[in-house]
């Protein structure tokens, strides 16, 4: 069975119409009774001022005076009153002697006889006003009295009846009539445009409907965990969310006012502030990594901008991670590619029944590629900050760029606060290194020299490069997103300083930029210490070379004997016992990292745990070293 089809309410503007239209229907229709009735009491009173006017002249004129003497006052007053009435277009004229006895009468057969109204107060010196039925009809008369020599010697009423005034007034019927139906009619026409366009902007939704859509609307808003603004057309805040406070920053009292006013950085507030719409854009706050959206609301004009913020700090941190996973991966592979080809070298070299020469090679070769790592471990024993300079020397080589750790650097294991996060140190000497490699690529003896050192309670990062530098003018402007002297890649640029700044900051640190003693660019970090001093380290048991592991993993094993010494296959922190009795040989299965912390170059993404041996300035760095020797079967 077929149930019938329930009638779904009128619209919002269906109802506003019809009300609309019966309230302009019953106000015009009261403007014009109101009109009518205001009409005709003003056509009374211009009625009784005009009689009063005729009855007060006839009262003063001396032929009046002078025939009421006669004895008999009807011969020259009846023709006067008549031709008086004819010439002021009033209903009648009526002399009367005291008594209320008619002289005049537009009746003849009425002279003679007592008026019909009221005299007293006219007899006592009052002139008045007043509606009365006589023998002609309803009618406003005036009644005033004849004075002589301060004697009253008669009255004079003057008349005009109702009847000649209500047709004054239904004259003025038709064009009230006129106007009353024109406003209807206009009123209708202006509810009709108004309404149509409120249908428009309700969709035709009735009343119930909007409620409902109002509360899906609030319920949505704050359940969407991402940012979302709605700026009106003048770009002020119509409506923020919870999530879009929270990643702004913002109070409650944002709505209303400009975009300009909130205090944002000035990159995110030209997003914010144009007319273009943006897609998946990266901008900084103080504290986080925002990807704005941006749509223009319009309907024929613009009527505001809808915006959407998501929160990609971590996402951003973990790509840069990758990135530099991505890197060391390219440095392992290249230096596994080295390592099989002086492996087969020595190989060949012992096939070839040359045992010494297979030596002699071997033994350079690891001294060469432990050479950085030891200037490293020996300048920068902070297991984060030394894994990460080997991780970037192993890139750097591998674009053809010299990484040198500054005579000047030392910072100790342990001296880093606990609220400055691997994560953040990465970040921001990453960024600085990753920059400074860009710019020095492809220059005649392209050198990136890092130097870090505490000073006054501060850890001090500088790097330097020998790239082209950066232009004092534009000294702000780097640390902006998205300024970079390079083309853009595909996943942007000019970012990794901008983090960089973004990080120091969070740190209540400083980063600067000048000219480098190279020629290039020089970038300063400075990050305040703890000032509470540490508790004092427990006595050395070992040569002052021994260095701890770069990341998590067993506690490498402590000797007393003669000096250690690493190899390159081991990585930086497995220690080798010195046997000058002995020829260095390596083991079969071992090769580069084959002993390396599995966290060293994962997670954090802070070095390789060893360093190629390829850039010639490294070779001659690691040449003016005191030699080490290595015992049999030393590769692990």
């Amino acid at each position: 069975m077929r149930l019938p089809r329930v009638p779904r309410p009128r619209s919002l503007a269906g109802q506003l119409f019809g009300m609309q239209a019966v309230l302009i229907a019953v106000l015009v229709a009261g403007y014009a009774l109101f009109t009518y009735v205001s009409d005709r009491s003003q056509a009374e009173e211009a009625a009784g001022r005009q009689a009063m006017a005729v009855a007060r002249s006839v009262a003063d004129s001396p032929s009046v005076h002078a025939a009421i003497g006669t004895a008999n006052p009807t011969a020259e007053l009846q023709p006067y009153s008549l031709r008086v009435q004819r010439d002021t277009d009033v209903d009648f004229v009526t002399i009367m002697d005291p008594r209320g006895i008619r002289w005049t009468h537009p009746e003849e057969k009425q002279i003679g006889k007592h008026f019909l109204g009221t005299i007293g107060p006219a007899l006592r010196g009052d002139s008045f006003t007043e509606t009365y039925t006589g023998n002609l009809g309803p009618s406003v008369r005036a009644v005033t009295r004849i004075r002589v020599d301060g004697r009253t010697i008669g009255l004079v009423s003057a008349g005009i009846k109702v009847e000649a005034i209500t047709r004054r007034v239904q004259n003025q019927i038709t064009p009230l009539i006129g106007v009353a139906t024109g406003a209807l009619l206009l009123g209708a026409v202006g509810a009709y445009v108004i309404n149509a366009r409120l249908r428009r902007s309700t969709h035709g939704m009735n009343a119930a409907e909007l409620s409902r859509m109002h509360d899906y609307h609030q319920a949505a808003l704050h359940a969407v965990r991402e940012g979302l603004l709605m700026l009106d057309g003048q770009f002020r805040v119509a409506l923020m969310n919870d999530g879009g406070r929270e990643l702004l920053g913002t109070t409650n009292d944002v709505v209303g006012r400009s975009v300009a006013e909130l205090g944002l950085p000035a990159p995110l507030t030209g997003a914010l502030l144009s007319a273009e719409p943006r897609v998946d854009e990266v901008h900084l706050t103080d504290t986080r990594v925002l990807v704005v959206n941006t749509s223009p609301v319009s309907g024929g004009e613009r009527r505001g901008t809808v915006v959407t913020l998501r929160d990609v700090t971590e996402l951003q941190s973990l790509t840069g991670e990758l990135d530099s996973e991505r890197g060391f991966t390219q440095a392992l592979r290249s230096q596994a590619h080295e390592a099989a080809n002086r492996l087969h070298t020595v190989v060949s070299l012992i096939e070839l029944g040359r045992a010494e020469e297979a030596v002699d090679f071997a033994t350079a070769e690891l001294e060469l590629a432990q050479a950085l790592t030891d200037e490293v471990i020996s300048a920068v024993s902070e297991p984060v900050l030394a894994a990460l300079l080997l991780g970037k020397a192993a890139q750097a080589n591998e674009r053809g760029v010299e990484l040198v750790v500054s005579e000047d650097s030392g910072i100790d294991d342990g001296l880093l606060p606990a609220s400055l996060t691997p994560r953040d140190l990465v970040t921001v000497l990453g960024n600085l290194i990753d920059n400074a490699m860009d710019a020095a690529q492809g220059t005649a003896g392209a050198r990136v020299t890092v130097t870090a050192f505490t000073e006054m309670s501060a850890l001090v990062l500088r790097v330097a490069d020998t790239g082209a530098g950066v232009d004092p003018a534009h000294a702000e402007q780097v640390f902006r997103r998205g300024w970079s002297t390079k083309p853009a890649g595909p996943g942007g640029r000019g970012l990794g300083l901008a983090l960089a700044r973004q990080t120091v900051s969070r740190h209540a640190g400083t980063l600067n930029v000048r000219e480098g003693t190279d020629g290039g660019a020089e970038f300063e970090v400075r990050l305040p210490l703890p000032t509470t001093p540490a508790a004092p380290a427990p006595p050395q048991t070992q040569p002052p070379d021994d260095t701890p592991a770069l990341g998590p993993g067993p506690a490498p094993t402590r000797h007393t004997g003669p000096t250690p010494v690493r190899t390159p296959d081991a990585g930086p922190t497995a220690d080798r016992a010195q046997d000058p009795g002995r020829t260095p040989a390596r083991t079969p299965g071992t090769g580069p990292g084959s002993d390396r912390d599995p966290d060293a170059g994962t997670g954090t993404g802070t070095g390789t745990g060893s360093v190629p041996h390829a850039c010639p300035a490294q070779r001659t760095r690691s040449e003016a070293l005191p030699s080490e020797t290595v015992p049999p079967g030393g590769g692990a």
